[in-house]
């Protein structure tokens, strides 16, 4: 599961740069020399800054889930009230899901308790008597919009429920009191340590530990350290007797808080050329956790992203597909050449905005490549750049000849042209196809007396 920030928010696609590119620092409508745009990153998203509520993005990343291999998302969650950005975020969020649920993925949450606290000094929430049942209504919600969907991620019978910190709510009875009015009780997973009612906790990378380096180390995280961390966290798993952990795997941490001016540095940990993303995200399919979190998709404040970028490009998740293959499923077929697929489908959809009939056909190729046509896919694919229709699903029974034409689409149509011998150029028009938004499908009888036959479409 790959944990998820959906809070950008980009002016291209919103009239505004949100805090989350600029950090209230840097000018994402200026330039660096090499042309990308000035934000809040080490780190370039491989299709320029986006806009979390892009459908065109939100495909593309679900796309990109789905061929390298990940199971589905855990999206970083401050719940629904319509203060700060929370309202904004929940909305992404839930346009998130509705990807998820289209691409086949799994989904969960990760409450972040510290926005109770945050409510209170803000004045949104008048007292802290009130933050118990406050939450309560925040889990309430949960379960209506997210907990109850046949596609969210179970532990058993139970909705997975994560919480970053504890922040705010560091004693059992006051979780005991938030899920009490809930129907099912979530899998609830603290940080670092389990505290009931909890399952079980999950690891992080332990950037703290770096802050106690001086000399040549200091600020830096290193590797000794973090295997402590992460021996420790296991054994304890182990040794308490936990019903469940969540193991995270991380490719470096680099973030860019110093330099936007917002607090000192955490700490960096060397991506070492891949290593590191390795190292941890075997030991989090090895070491018997319920769950391998990939930590994260696209934090970019925090560098820890394995998203393709300008820099790493599929880099993770080829290590992904192919850890899948060594750990998980031997026959998973996955590889990095199937993952050019969701971007060339994000580029054909910016670039055909306003198009119903080559939109239509790229809700096909969509479909295609979720349920693993991907030869499908990528002809279809090739036909729309190279503005030309292709034929694909050819079948032959009962003396009956059938095919698909998609690729490049127009609202005028395609011709659909046969001849008995295509060195002679004789092609006679044979059907003429107005597809609208639907699929164009040709069909024609054949027969053995009859002699060969070929076809080819044409737009017209």
């Amino acid at each position: 599961m790959a944990y998820y920030m959906p809070w950008y928010v980009s002016k291209p696609f919103s009239g505004a740069w949100g805090f989350h590119w600029t950090m209230n620092h840097f000018n994402p409508d200026t330039f660096t020399t090499n042309g990308q745009r000035n934000i809040a990153s080490w780190y370039y998203p491989q299709v320029d800054p986006y806009d979390s509520d892009d459908p065109a993005l939100l495909e593309y990343h679900v796309l990109l889930l789905k061929l390298g291999g990940v199971d589905g998302v855990i999206a970083d969650w401050y719940g629904m009230d319509n203060t700060a950005d929370y309202g904004i975020n929940d909305q992404r969020t839930l346009d998130l899901f509705n990807w998820t649920r289209k691409a086949g993925l799994k989904f969960a949450l990760c409450y972040e308790d510290q926005t109770i606290a945050h409510e209170i000094a803000i004045g949104f929430l008048s007292s802290s008597n009130l933050a118990v049942a406050h939450a309560q209504q925040t889990m309430l919600y949960a379960e209506t919009n997210f907990f109850n969907d046949p596609s969210y991620l179970r532990w058993g019978v139970q909705p997975v429920l994560l919480n970053f910190g504890l922040e705010y709510f560091g004693a059992t009875s006051n979780w005991n009191s938030i899920f009490s009015p809930l129907t099912n009780t979530p899998a609830f997973f603290t940080e670092d340590n389990r505290l009931s009612p909890a399952k079980g906790a999950f690891d992080w990378p332990p950037m703290w530990m770096s802050q106690t380096n001086t000399g040549a180390n200091a600020g830096i995280l290193t590797p000794a350290q973090l295997d402590s961390y992460l021996t420790h966290f296991e054994q304890t798993a182990h040794n308490l007797s936990w019903p469940a952990f969540i193991s995270s795997a991380f490719p470096r941490y680099h973030d860019i808080y110093a330099q936007a001016g917002v607090q000192p540095s955490n700490g960096y940990f060397d991506d070492a050329t891949g290593a590191t993303f390795q190292n941890t995200l075997r030991r989090a399919l090895t070491n018997s956790s319920a769950i391998a979190q990939l930590v994260t998709w696209n934090d970019y404040c925090e560098g820890t992203i394995i998203e393709p970028t300008v820099q790493y490009g599929f880099r993770d998740l080829g290590v992904v597909q192919n850890f899948r293959r060594q750990y998980m499923t031997a026959s998973y077929p996955g590889v990095t050449n199937d993952l050019s697929i969701a971007t060339r489908v994000y580029n054909a959809r910016k670039a055909h905005t306003g198009d119903p009939v080559l939109n239509a056909e790229l809700d096909r190729v969509f479909t295609n490549a979720v349920n693993g046509a991907l030869t499908n896919a990528t002809l279809q694919l090739t036909g729309i750049e190279s503005h030309a229709p292709v034929i694909y699903n050819l079948s032959a029974a009962a003396g009956q000849l059938q095919f698909s034409i998609g690729g490049c689409l127009t609202a005028n149509g395609v011709e659909v042209d046969s001849t008995t011998d295509p060195a002679l150029a004789t092609w006679q028009p044979v059907a003429t196809l107005t597809p609208g938004t639907n699929a164009p499908v040709f069909t024609t009888q054949i027969a053995p007396a009859i002699g060969p036959a070929f076809f080819r479409a044409r737009l017209r």
